[in-house]
């Protein structure tokens, strides 16, 4: 099922072309309250089952809009938090030595690489047909487009083998980045860089775990004014989702809605005002983000 958050903050699901408001038969049912969050509604269909079927049943049977006719926004405005993956895919560690001089990672284990998850916050996400602005005090802005789970079940001490268990579903992350010499070369500036308002795309909506059978079996696509600029597979990631999940749930307790974000191929290019950005990931769906200069 894809999971969407639209118009005025309503919840729905998208089947084809319509879209079934399925908020109203949560709430009818005492599922969920008024005023709900998105974050709510994840907890609930993801920890109680007669929640899930109830919203399944209403996206079969209820009444729907053309999902034309609405204004779809980021499935999630308030994730506990945003963890994202940092060189996570050979090719692209390759282009970062060759464009920043990034230091070589090839001999660092997978929990070392791991170690270099960082922080993005709440406050740079937009959703689909969004805007992202460059900042003034830049004059290198590039883009990444990753695959990104949804955690449904908290999780805590989890094994690989059980990690996918915890995930509700999956999105797609358009993680912006800040290139200049002056904001890049330490490890403590990636919150910086990564974090101006709008740095964090999520969107269209969210796939429900059980639509996606192997999250590393997923292909990558971005055009960047209408020009193939990135193309590629999550099974090339150096450590899975799987690895991911197992790793920082033995750091932290990973709550419903936290964010894991798996790092993004090798593709990635500098941005300018009026671009416009179209990703997509096999199974999940498409979203566009324009690009405008801080005015």
């Amino acid at each position: 099922m894809k999971i969407c958050h639209y118009n005025e903050g309503l919840a729905g699901a998208v089947v084809g072309e319509k879209l079934y408001p399925i908020g109203d038969a949560l709430m009818k049912a005492g599922h969920l309250k008024p005023g709900h969050t998105m974050l709510e509604l994840i907890e609930r269909l993801a920890n109680e089952p007669a929640a899930m079927k109830l919203a399944r049943f209403a996206a079969q049977t209820g009444s729907s809009v053309p999902l034309a006719q609405v204004k779809l926004l980021a499935p999630l405005l308030d994730p506990p938090a945003i963890w994202a993956a940092a060189a996570n895919y050979k090719a692209h560690q390759a282009e970062m030595r060759e464009k920043m001089g990034s230091s070589d990672r090839s001999d660092l284990s997978k929990d070392e690489l791991m170690a270099e998850f960082f922080l993005k916050p709440a406050s740079s996400i937009i959703g689909p047909g969004g805007s992202v602005i460059l900042p003034r005090i830049s004059k290198d802005v590039d883009f990444e487009c990753e695959l990104c789970a949804v955690i449904g079940k908290t999780a805590r001490h989890v094994s690989e083998d059980q990690a996918l268990d915890h995930v509700f579903g999956y999105t797609i992350c358009w993680d912006f980045s800040q290139r200049d010499p002056w904001g890049r070369g330490r490890q403590n500036t990636r919150n910086i860089r990564k974090g101006f308002d709008t740095f964090t795309g999520l969107g269209p909506w969210i796939v429900t775990r059980d639509e996606i059978e192997d999250p590393q079996d997923l292909a990558i696509r971005v055009e960047q004014n209408g020009k193939l600029a990135m193309s590629a597979h999550t099974g090339d990631m150096i450590c899975g989702l799987r690895e991911h999940i197992r790793f920082l749930s033995h750091v932290m307790t990973l709550k419903p809605g936290v964010l894991i974000t798996t790092g993004t191929p090798a593709g990635v290019s500098k941005l300018a005002d009026g671009d416009h950005l179209r990703g997509s990931i096999e199974r999940i769906g498409e979203m566009e983000v324009a690009v405008r200069a801080e005015r």
